[in-house]
């Protein structure tokens, strides 16, 4: 049989590049090139896109040709410039390895649609609803999950600290990871932390502290078909949970440890489970992703925030999740495809 050609996107004009680079590799490492024909492509920070031989660190320096997504459906595939003229390469499938903006907020996906080219993971609503902190805050609140309470502060809007109850989280409402992102306990320290989330977004969201431990749940699949990997839980060595170091987002967390199964009880394991669940059918998600909450101490579950196109890395979170349900990086590929191109899991 054809192998299936798979165009494998990475790197993007986010902060969180580095990260799309190493999430990108390890999908290389796990891509079976006896089922797949991978097409790397490969966008600068600056924007630019190329057809590339894989996603090494230094893939921009290696033999590059510069190609396009695009959105004629006549052509479903690539355009690639090749000695001043341009080429063609269908694709099959698309993974868009991509994270933050312009990658998981619907801005991709609003290309890939236009191209006519299945494609792994979430679709242009379910992306931008969930790359809006508050929106997804709205949706899964108005579908009886709990959340925690927020307010939001625009662009040119002034907030009033006296009317805030502390500590809170303040965080950019549309940027990925935790870029920005600063627990205020004083009012003193509201409106710098604003300022520094302002650096990401022009929109904030402020974000009351919730008392309880941080776990995560790995979905996979579709509609009413969905598969839970193992639900994690963050151990914190000091002050909190940054997934990323900001300055070197490709080296991982510097103040957390992920232990995969949680130290929970079973009940809560299940109901955890069961709220990433009802969020991801809520918000109307497909494919994958991962759903953070916190665990309260009374059992009770409380969204965190979705994300619709997780790390890959050998350290985040999903495929630890995931292999730890015994479903290793080469067969939730292998499923996220055949979602992608049947609507369904095998």
């Amino acid at each position: 049989m054809a192998r299936l050609k798979v165009g494998v996107i990475f790197g993007g004009c986010s902060e969180e590049h580095p990260v799309s680079v190493k999430s990108a590799q390890e999908v290389a490492r796990n891509l079976d090139i006896e089922k797949y024909e991978p097409f790397y492509i490969g966008i600068t920070q600056s924007g630019d896109w190329s057809l590339c031989d894989g996603p090494d660190a230094d893939w921009e320096e290696g033999h590059c040709r510069p190609a396009v997504l695009s959105p004629d459906r006549g052509v479903r595939g690539l355009l690639v410039l090749d000695q001043g003229r341009y080429e063609t390469i269908a694709l099959d499938v698309v993974l868009p390895v991509l994270h933050g903006k312009l990658g998981e907020d619907g801005a991709m996906q609003g290309l890939l649609e236009l191209s006519g080219i299945p494609y792994v993971g979430c679709d242009i609503q379910s992306s931008a609803l969930c790359m809006d902190k508050s929106l997804t805050y709205l949706v899964a609140g108005s579908a009886g999950i709990a959340t925690p309470n927020f307010w939001t502060v625009t662009a040119d809007e002034e907030i009033d600290p006296d009317r805030i109850t502390y500590p809170v989280f303040v965080k950019p409402a549309r940027s990925g990871s935790s870029f920005g992102v600063s627990k205020v306990s004083r009012k003193e320290e509201l409106l710098s932390a604003v300022e520094t989330a302002r650096r990401y977004d022009s929109k904030v969201l402020i974000e009351e502290a919730v008392a309880g431990s941080e776990i995560g749940c790995a979905i996979l699949g579709n509609e009413l078909d969905l598969i839970a990997g193992e639900v994690d839980h963050i151990a914190l060595s000091h002050g909190f949970f940054r997934i990323h170091q900001e300055d070197r987002p490709e080296t991982g967390s510097d103040n957390s440890v992920a232990i995969v199964p949680a130290d929970i009880p079973e009940e809560s394991r299940v109901l955890v489970q069961e709220t990433a669940k009802a969020v991801y059918r809520a918000l109307g998600c497909r494919g994958l992703s991962r759903v953070d909450m916190f665990l309260k101490e009374d059992g009770e579950v409380v969204l965190n925030e979705v994300n619709t196109f997780p790390g890959m890395t050998s350290y985040s979170r999903y495929p630890r999740m995931m292999a730890a349900a015994d479903l290793p990086l080469a067969e939730v590929i292998d499923r996220l495809v055949s979602l992608a191109l049947t609507g369904k899991l095998r």
